[in-house]
């Protein structure tokens, strides 16, 4: 199956030869790992049967959160934190967009202005719900940063998975529900709040002199949907939490200097294709390459970090008015035993035989220092 490792092996050292003055230390970074990843290069393991001949190479992942083959496994164990960690309660997923005006100045200033974009989003939500006309509660909140299309264009939004309802402090504290099952806040009122604050925040910041003035006065995008209990909206976000911008799955072809990769269109829903020359591909992979330490996945209201005691008050709370008793637990009696082998289970077991067990004999040394 055709990789963008592959491809970055064949014309990565060119690209950088043209561009490296002007590539972020991020960027060049995600190459060097990505071309690496899984390879000698990074060391690994030789494995043998202890049944047969078997020998089995395995090399180290780069472990670059880019990287198309690395992190397969983190995103279930993701979502099933959360789902541990979430009240159970009716939720909201509420995207917030910034408009193409600013896109030029974010993809400048990354780092800044993406976390801008996440806080400014969190304030006006937490802000409106506060409205004793609508909510008059702290709800919480789950966002994801997001960067691409599905046909890599740059285009930067925040996904909040929010509950639909929220704590109320001071003499009788509890949980509150929204008037409307259907309703949290005003679409139109939010949009306004989160322009404005964002507004100020990058005239804080220095930056609102690079702002064409006509962004302030059109409508910005904020999306409000109703999402049920919230796990189908949880698994949503699940994918773009580990996931990257083109998985190597939707590659296609490389051949004559260009690269084929499809995508399914988001109005017609139908399956489309998009051919690239080899620079203009990598570069539009690499504006999505995130900056060095900064966190796509934010908690806010109940759900911040330091607000753990309270969530551990939510979730007692709602599981206390659900008409639903909680399951009893399985008795441990009628767990299934499993087999005894005389192997070690936590060996994988041998391709070629089936019989045998993989044992590591050797350590592998890296070709190159640690990414």
């Amino acid at each position: 199956m055709l990789e963008l490792a592959d491809i970055f092996r064949e014309t990565g050292p060119a690209y950088r030869e043209a561009f490296d003055s002007r590539m972020l230390p991020s960027h060049l970074k995600a190459m060097r790992d990505i071309e690496a990843c899984r390879t000698p290069a990074l060391g690994g393991h030789l494995r043998a049967c202890d049944q047969c001949d078997t020998l089995q190479y395995s090399y180290h992942s780069c472990r670059n959160r880019h990287c198309p083959k690395c992190h397969t496994d983190q995103t279930a164990r993701w979502l099933e934190r959360q789902q541990s960690r979430l009240p159970a309660c009716p939720y909201f997923l509420v995207t917030f967009t910034l408009p193409a005006e600013l896109r030029r100045l974010a993809r400048s200033h990354q780092k800044l202005v993406y976390g801008l974009l996440m806080s400014a989003a969190a304030r006006a939500l937490l802000k409106l719900t506060a409205d004793p006309r609508y909510l008059g509660a702290r709800p919480g909140g789950l966002a994801v940063l997001h960067t691409w299309t599905r046909a890599l264009a740059y285009h930067p939004h925040a996904h909040f998975l929010v509950t639909a309802g929220g704590w109320r402090d001071g003499p009788s504290p509890g949980w509150v529900a929204p008037k409307r099952a259907d309703f949290l806040v005003p679409g139109r009122a939010l949009s306004v709040l989160f322009r404005g604050i964002l507004r100020d925040a990058l005239r804080k910041a220095g930056l609102y002199d690079q702002v064409p003035a006509a962004v302030w006065q059109k409508n910005w995008v904020v999306h409000l949907q109703h999402a049920g209990t919230g796990q189908a909206a949880l698994g949503y976000l699940a994918r773009y939490v580990y996931r990257v911008a083109l998985p190597n799955s939707r590659l296609e072809r490389f051949e004559n200097g260009r690269v084929t990769f499809r995508y399914r269109d988001n109005r017609s829903g139908k399956i489309q294709h998009c051919t690239l020359h080899t620079f203009p591909f990598i570069a539009r992979f690499l504006q999505h390459v995130l900056p060095a330490g900064f966190s796509k996945v934010r908690s806010y209201g109940v759900f911040s970090p330091s607000q753990k005691p309270l969530l551990d008050r939510v979730r007692a709370a709602l599981l206390a008015a659900s008409p639903d008793p909680a399951p009893e637990p399985a008795d441990i009696i009628d767990a299934p035993v499993p087999p005894v082998t005389g192997h070690d289970p936590k060996l994988p077991p041998c391709p070629s035989c089936g019989l045998g067990r993989m044992r590591l004999i050797e350590t592998l040394p890296r070709w190159r220092p640690p990414p």
